[in-house]
């Protein structure tokens, strides 16, 4: 009895052993990958500024270099410029991402579940997705009392889309022997949302939310080069009338990093919430 119950708790720390190795190993493989990328970025960045600026008329571009922007960053952060910009930009992005997901995942319920709605909305829906987002900012002006609006009006219409069609794609992959089960067992219909419907398509809204937040913060900086006094956009662009450098290479940076994190946010909560927890 004493031989087998150390047996088993041999192999039991064996095997917790071996464990915690492979996690560790695949800890360090990724922060080796992360900050590997990472390093040959910024050599390849400095060494392109160095090349350019070796000529006396692009001297100034050594201004643009991975280091004044990476020394500039804590000071910015310290005066309060990035969290300012951080702030204001993510009240757009986050106002406009909950407008497109109150819409589209309807909307892709809609399209997935009825045929006809989807061949008569087809032409129209996709004419319409294949519209620049920008170019609604003219009527955005004209339409909305504020900048603030505008520029939420606009990351709404560009995001809307990749949350609408993901969710539409994913309701059609759903087996309709589901539906007849669950009518038969006396199912109600909040039920069959509840229960079928949302659970299916959770990996392919969050996919179609993790596109939507791609396309809508391409969309905010552009969006915040004209009319607002506030946000990462109007940031980029008084750096480029102050001809701050240095100022305009950090908040590049900045965007960067943010919207990184932010997808990464996305790419977790596709593998927390989801069925398909290996295809992120």
């Amino acid at each position: 009895m004493i031989t087998n119950a150390a047996s088993v708790v041999m192999a039991c720390t064996a095997r917790v052993y071996g464990v915690f190795h492979s996690n560790a190993q695949s800890w360090v493989r990724s922060l080796t990958n992360f900050f590997g990328g990472l390093a040959i970025l910024f050599i390849l960045w400095g060494l392109g500024v160095y090349l350019v600026s070796l000529n006396e008329s692009t001297a100034h571009f050594s201004e643009f270099g991975p280091l004044p922007a990476l020394q500039l960053i804590p000071d910015l952060v310290a005066d309060g410029t990035i969290p300012k910009a951080m702030w204001a930009s993510g009240y757009r992005l986050g106002s406009g991402l909950l407008l497109a997901i109150a819409i589209g995942v309807p909307l892709g319920i809609l399209i997935g579940s009825s045929k006809r709605f989807r061949e008569l909305s087809n032409s129209p829906f996709q004419l319409m997705r294949m519209i620049s987002p920008l170019s609604w900012e003219p009527i955005a002006v004209i339409v909305f009392a504020t900048w603030n609006q505008a520029i939420i009006f606009l990351i709404t219409i560009a995001s809307i889309w990749p949350v609408a069609f993901s969710t539409a794609a994913g309701l059609a992959k759903v087996d309709p022997a589901w539906f007849k089960v669950a009518r038969n067992l006396g199912a109600k219909p909040w039920h069959m949302v509840a229960k079928i419907i949302v659970p299916a398509i959770t990996f392919d809204v969050l996919t179609g939310i993790r596109l939507a937040l791609g396309v809508a913060w391409i969309v905010l900086v552009p969006a915040e080069f004209l009319g607002v006094t506030s946000g990462l956009g109007y940031s980029i662009q008084d750096a480029r009338e102050t001809l701050s450098y240095d100022y305009l290479m950090a908040m590049v940076l900045v965007i960067g990093a943010i919207g990184y994190v932010l997808d990464s946010a996305c790419v977790w909560l596709i593998r927390r919430f989801s069925w398909h927890r290996g295809d992120a």
